[in-house]
């Protein structure tokens, strides 16, 4: 391509020609149909091509996010949902193939210009010192700023996880976003959805997550602090309508991302700190997301960050700290499986000599990772009886006392009544049997709050409720 940089049209960069096309610099998130940015008249006369930019430049004052459309009548011709284009050149390449295999590819690409420039405003500093220096020192400008790679973010983060992608290099296409996408400081790459402070990448950007869900063929792409996420009750463990376990809730998306594998990664990643302070302020995030989890694998993550914590505070060397969470793997790699599916003893001789040691040894089975998630799913089987008796137990508690309930509100309305009905007693025997019904009602209040009093005593579990109040109150009969 050839700069012309004998022209600039207000405010625009220097106009280019390609093949002999004039190229005009145009805004982002522009569009547009046919030349000189889309093929016209192919594959036949008519057939008019339409072409879209995104809003990241590159440093070279072309935009990175660039969109073909096919005509409609070539849409029907390959089933890709079309509707947020071809997004790179492999991308219209495989469909041009597919749709007309004797196509020319290149006379193809040829026929129009790939790239796109953009206006002047919408550069980067670097793009501009890049068009503004003689075209002899350009290649300095290029090399002279760690992100001359041109990305630009809105947000001004000179860290953002833009600049440091591939400027040539296809990206997933952004979900439209027109609510704090809009926002002129917030970046969707590095700037928290819930506080629209920027991230930091500090010990493999622990701290944050980001959302990776696909919607409707667009990444979302969202990031948030964790810490804000946790304060929001949109990560961890949450119940209510949003039911979160060890799972994070993005607000954009309404999509949910399940946290287990990110703590495992910063568990990992906590291996090579050298800080104690750095290293228990990483796992307590990690222990608040994984907090009451009703996983068996967050649970067995929980409990081994909660252990290497222990041993951070009693100062215990980071080295032996993290020893000995491997030696689960240490014990199944060297006793119990030799790479090849049969056993290998350490000492292979000693338990030779004894040979009761030997059966004990030959009685467990080679395939350790089978028998382990046999064990899982059976720790997995008695939670869910457990939860199924509990949910039984609790019906039957709110059954008779909810009944309890309402028996107690019929007693109080029927005192009530008689209590109004004492002073229109005119004779004394009537009045006194009046006075003796009311008497009467108030007894029988007193006995059934007592015995309401009583049934409450489930709510320390009906393991620990006494077995005469379960027998009476809800009809159990526990065997000693």
């Amino acid at each position: 391509m050839d700069i012309d940089d004998t022209k600039e049209n207000n405010g625009s960069t220097p106009r280019r020609r390609e093949n002999s096309l004039h190229l005009s610099p145009v805004l982002p998130e522009a569009s547009g149909f046919g030349l000189p940015y889309a093929p016209v008249d192919w594959p036949k006369k008519g057939d008019i091509w339409a072409w879209k930019v995104g809003r990241r430049v590159a440093i070279t004052g072309h935009f990175l996010d660039r969109y073909l459309y096919p005509p409609k009548r070539l849409q029907k011709l390959v089933d890709s949902g079309r509707k947020r284009g071809l997004a790179s050149k492999l991308s219209v390449e495989r469909y041009v193939k597919l749709a007309f295999p004797d196509a020319d590819i290149n006379a193809f690409f040829a026929s129009f210009s790939w790239k796109i420039p953009a206006m002047k405003h919408s550069l980067t500093n670097v793009a501009r010192a890049f068009f503004a220096a003689p075209p002899d020192e350009r290649a300095e400008v290029l090399v002279s700023d760690p992100q001359s790679d041109g990305l630009a973010c809105k947000a001004g983060n000179k860290k953002c996880n833009s600049l440091f992608a591939e400027a040539e290099c296809p990206s997933l296409v952004p979900l439209p976003c027109d609510l704090c996408c809009n926002e002129p400081r917030f970046c969707r790459d590095c700037c928290c959805i819930l506080c629209s402070k920027t991230i930091d990448l500090k010990h493999g950007g622990y701290s944050y997550i980001k959302c990776e869900a696909m919607v409707n063929g667009y990444i979302c792409g969202h990031v948030a602090h964790l810490n804000c996420a946790l304060r929001s009750y949109m990560a961890g463990t949450v119940g209510g309508s949003i039911g979160l376990d060890a799972e994070y809730y993005c607000r954009r998306c309404d999509t949910k991302t399940f946290l287990v594998p990110h703590v495992t990664t910063v568990l990992k990643t906590c291996e090579s700190i050298d800080s104690r302070d750095e290293i228990e302020k990483i796992l307590n995030i990690a222990v608040c997301i994984l907090r009451g989890s009703q996983k068996s694998n967050a649970k067995g993550l929980l409990n081994r960050i909660e252990s290497a914590i222990k041993e951070l505070k009693c100062g215990t060397s980071l080295e032996d700290i993290w020893k000995v969470k491997e030696t689960d793997t240490v014990m199944s790699t060297d006793i119990f499986h030799n790479g090849n599916g049969e056993l290998g003893p350490t000492n292979h001789q000693d338990l030779v000599d004894d040979k009761s040691c030997l059966e004990a040894v030959l009685s467990v089975s080679s395939d350790y990772r089978s028998e382990y998630l046999k064990i899982e799913c059976e720790i997995d089987q008695v939670l869910q009886s457990l939860r199924k008796a509990q949910e039984s137990e609790y019906k039957i508690a709110e059954e008779q006392l909810c009944s309890q309930k309402v028996y107690l509100r019929h007693l109080y309305q029927q005192l009530e009544k008689e209590r109004s009905e004492l002073p229109d007693r005119s004779s004394g025997n009537e009045a006194d049997a009046s006075l003796n019904a009311v008497l009467s009602r108030v007894n029988q209040i007193k006995y059934e709050v007592m015995r309401l009093k009583e049934m409450e005593e489930v709510a320390n579990g009906f393991g620990r409720t006494p077995k005469g109040v379960l027998k009476e109150y809800f009809g159990l009969e526990i065997e000693d």
